[in-house]
């Protein structure tokens, strides 16, 4: 693969850069700097997906008919590297990243016609109601159950670690329809308005002291089956292709990211964790190379299958990584909650104006990366039976 960019893409590139230059306010990249994971908070990443969306770049990887900017692979990867190194926040990648791919495979000519361009414009905002109590890396066990009744679904259950529920207008749901047959067969996807009656959220407060996820509960729950997303009993297919859009994409940039906040912290700068920076460099750059072949698959609109797994597995174990070589760095300044480090006299440059607030909740938050989106061990399972065929 040919890593050069050639003159067409640095054309591209220049393009990207005045417009983050001229776009992005101090607002935004000082809510870039304090994200401790993949998720910016509700108000600034729509306030910059606005922006985004009025110059059409919202949605780097749709289709031009649903809205997407019709770009190349390459250019897609650009425009996500230069974001990353610009300090833009991140957009919510439940609704652009995720359900809308499943729309577009699964949905109806109606529920594309609802949904996508709210999603787009950021109107409708998700969550992801896939894990349950005893139903984590082992979704199939699942119990939440959604049973007939006229036009309507009636829900019982909750769901678990759900991102931004308690800001979120609509949850991509799986649900439990039958018990017969393998686990997998009774499983199907809705559509659900957070506003029903019967839905409470209840936070759930991290290792960092955020508030990102939550537990939600179902009682007696009313949707109309209107909202299923493919045919009932079928939804693990629609929850298999989107978890590939989950895990495939979106971790070379952020990687790029950490390694600039390293150098800039002075790692290079210690001979003992020099070579650490150097392992973490070359990882990066596998990583940017797989990642491409990931883009080249929603180029081409297919799903990206077993290579997301592969992704999945070596991103985030590498972003972990960098999180420990970080906090290994800071020694005690690394510590949670220092709010007079620099009044105690600490190293301005080794910790910064956001470093020594956000390194300890970073390396907290990212140890579920390596779990969330289905475990790490189930992505070499995969990896496995689906590129080695053992």
């Amino acid at each position: 693969m040919d890593l050069e960019l050639s003159p067409e893409d640095l054309a591209f590139r220049d393009e990207v850069r005045a417009f983050l230059d001229a776009e992005l306010t101090p607002g935004l990249r000082e809510a870039g700097r304090r994200m401790t994971s993949v998720f910016c908070d509700k108000e600034h990443s729509l306030a910059w997906q606005r922006i985004l969306h009025a110059r059409g770049w919202a949605a780097p990887s749709w289709p031009v008919e649903h809205g997407g900017p019709g770009w190349s692979e390459i250019q897609r990867h650009v425009f996500q590297a230069e974001c990353a190194r610009a300090g833009a926040p991140g957009l919510a990648p439940m609704g652009l990243r995720m359900v809308a791919p499943a729309i577009m495979r699964f949905g109806s000519p109606e529920q594309k016609a609802r949904y996508l361009p709210r999603i787009l414009s950021g109107e409708d905002y998700w969550c992801q109601g896939y894990s349950e109590p005893g139903a984590g890396s082992d979704l199939a066990s699942l119990q939440m159950k959604a049973t007939p009744d006229g036009d309507d679904y009636v829900l019982s259950g909750s769901k678990i670690w759900t991102t931004h529920a308690h800001w979120a207008t609509h949850m991509f749901c799986l649900v439990r329809t039958s018990t017969e047959g393998k686990p997998q067969a009774g499983i199907t996807f809705l559509l659900v308005e957070m506003d029903r009656p019967g839905i409470r959220v209840d936070p759930i407060l991290t290792l960092a002291g955020e508030h990102e996820v939550n537990q939600v509960f179902f009682d007696e729950v009313r949707t109309p089956k209107a909202d299923r997303l493919g045919e009932e009993n079928q939804g693990w297919t629609v929850a298999k292709h989107l978890l590939e859009f989950e895990r495939g994409g979106g971790y070379a940039a952020g990687l790029e990211a950490g390694l600039s906040r390293l150098r800039e912290a002075g790692v290079a700068d210690d001979p003992d964790q020099r070579r650490r920076l150097a392992e973490a460099e070359i990882a990066a750059l596998a990583i940017d190379v797989t990642e491409r072949r990931v883009l080249s698959a929603f180029a081409s609109g297919a799903n990206p299958g077993p290579a997301s797994s592969i992704l999945k597995a070596q991103g985030s174990e590498a972003l972990q990584r960098q999180d420990e070589l970080a906090v290994a760095h800071l020694g005690a300044w690394a510590a949670a909650h220092q709010p007079a480090a620099r009044e105690a006299g600490s190293n301005e440059a080794l910790i910064g104006p956001e470093h020594g607030r956000t390194t300890m909740a970073r390396y907290l938050n990212n140890r579920a990366a390596s779990i969330y989106g289905g475990s790490n061990e189930i992505q070499r399972d995969i990896i496995a039976r689906l590129v080695l065929g053992l």
